[in-house]
């Protein structure tokens, strides 16, 4: 079963999604007032329900039996999603679910200009009284989140898709949600027949040698069962004034067992010139990496010392 997890600004049209959403796709739509009406009424007290709605930090507390509020709700949350597909909104559910590959996490945002002029026609306020309660409910909701789970809400990288409401309709971004569940949803079944059937992946362990060079070079590590792996990380080594890569440098060769890098030099001297430049800068910003240069020349006398095409 799938989980979409909502995590929403006021007055962004998070809620107004989410109800959109659970129409669309027939799935259970659960907030906080939910869980404390359907599910926590099992485990805690009139009081302690209270609590809950007070106090953050009460969820961290233990209930009787069951460890604390917050382990039960995360033990339910997961049963019943096991059981059908729901949607989830607040209550940091984005967090309960983050390592959950069925999950899809969507947070819901606007300008502040725009969440202003939404709660003045909502609730018949003015701009200062308008400000003042969207302040603090962001307060509230990043305390709250940040309390039982000690993470930023507002981080990106919680989510896997972020809408800005400023200029897309509620319609829109349940369009953007289903088309992007739809694709995951494909996704994970291919990767399970895969894994049914054993089929090998496109994405081959196999790489592809650019140059007879690299695939002598290959041979002879082979040849001396020495474990290696081709081009397998890209090291940039320039940026732009924003912070935009605009060089960087993938070494030939790894060869695991002696966790050093292999660059192969066997090319025109004005190439070489060029990758000697940027095995220095690589040696200069990442000092932990070993990193070495096989020249031409000592390239041919490894192949004639090896005689690696011999009896091809």
């Amino acid at each position: 079963m799938s989980v979409i997890t909502i995590s929403r600004q006021m007055c962004s049209f998070g809620d107004e999604i989410a109800t959109a959403l659970s129409q669309k796709l027939g799935w259970e739509l659960i907030t906080r007032d939910a869980l404390l009406a359907d599910f926590l009424p099992e485990i805690a007290t009139r009081n302690e329900l209270h609590m809950l709605t007070e106090s953050a930090k009460f969820y961290l507390k233990e209930s009787e039996n069951n460890g604390t509020f917050l382990e039960y709700i995360d033990r339910t949350l997961h049963d019943l999603a096991q059981e059908q597909s729901v949607i989830l909104a607040g209550f940091g559910s984005q967090v309960i679910f983050a390592n959950d590959k069925d999950a899809l996490h969507i947070r819901i945002i606007a300008p502040k200009k725009n969440r202003v002029a939404r709660l003045k026609k909502q609730y018949n306020v003015s701009d200062i009284e308008a400000e003042q309660i969207l302040k603090k409910a962001d307060r509230k909701q990043t305390r709250f989140v940040f309390t039982i789970f000690g993470v930023d809400l507002t981080e990106p990288s919680y989510y896997n898709l972020l809408l800005n409401t400023a200029a897309l309709s509620v319609d829109e971004c349940v369009a953007s949600i289903t088309a992007l569940l739809k694709e995951r949803e494909l996704l994970l079944q291919m990767e399970k027949q895969t894994e049914d059937t054993n089929v090998i992946s496109n994405l081959s362990d196999m790489p592809v040698l650019k140059n007879q060079a690299e695939i002598e070079f290959a041979k002879i590590l082979d040849m001396y069962q020495i474990d290696w792996k081709y081009e397998p990380k890209i090291f940039p080594i320039e940026w732009d004034p924003e912070g935009n890569i605009t060089s960087a440098f993938s070494p030939d060769f790894y060869l695991t067992k002696f966790d050093t890098y292999i660059e192969l030099t066997t090319m025109n001297q004005k190439y070489v010139t060029e990758k000697n430049k940027k095995v220095k800068k690589l040696r200069e910003l990442y000092p932990g990496i070993n990193v070495k240069v096989v020249y031409k020349k000592d390239y041919h006398s490894l192949i004639e010392r090896f005689n690696v095409n011999k009896g091809e």
